[in-house]
């Protein structure tokens, strides 16, 4: 068994998580410039067993996709031909920010950590796998 990975993708950065070889716990990896993504991506699959990729499906209440969605598409049809042998799972992502910001701000870290955008980034994209992991 190989690692699942998760992208919260964003217009300026994404963050990134990924689970154990066991596929048990997600955690958080880091977070990449939106522009250096797929570079990022290359290496990390050219030294690491990875599995499928999750990626945030970003919706409103009513369910609608946001705007950010054409960008997202756009980057899995990049991913989906240079990595044929990955599959691409979707999953609802609403309130992650949200939840994300609760989670840090009870963590103990200073102010100034906790207003960090990338660590909630990367928080958010732990929460993505760890719903997904939950959910498959």
């Amino acid at each position: 068994m190989g690692q699942l990975l998760a992208v919260d993708y964003g217009k300026k950065r994404c963050g990134i998580a990924y689970t154990d070889d066991l596929q048990l716990i997600a955690s958080g990896l880091t977070t990449v410039e939106t522009p250096t993504l797929l570079d990022f991506l290359k290496k990390y699959v050219s030294e690491n067993s990875v599995e499928g990729l999750v990626v945030g499906l970003p919706t409103d209440l009513r369910g609608v996709a946001s705007e950010i969605e054409s960008d997202i598409r756009t980057f899995i049809s990049v991913f989906e031909k240079e990595f044929p042998g990955i599959p691409v799972y979707r999953l609802d992502e609403r309130f992650t920010s949200k939840m994300a910001s609760m989670y840090i701000s009870q963590s103990g870290k200073s102010r100034k950590e906790r207003q960090k955008k990338e660590l909630i980034d990367k928080v958010s994209a732990t929460l993505i796998l760890q719903n997904y992991l939950e959910q498959r």
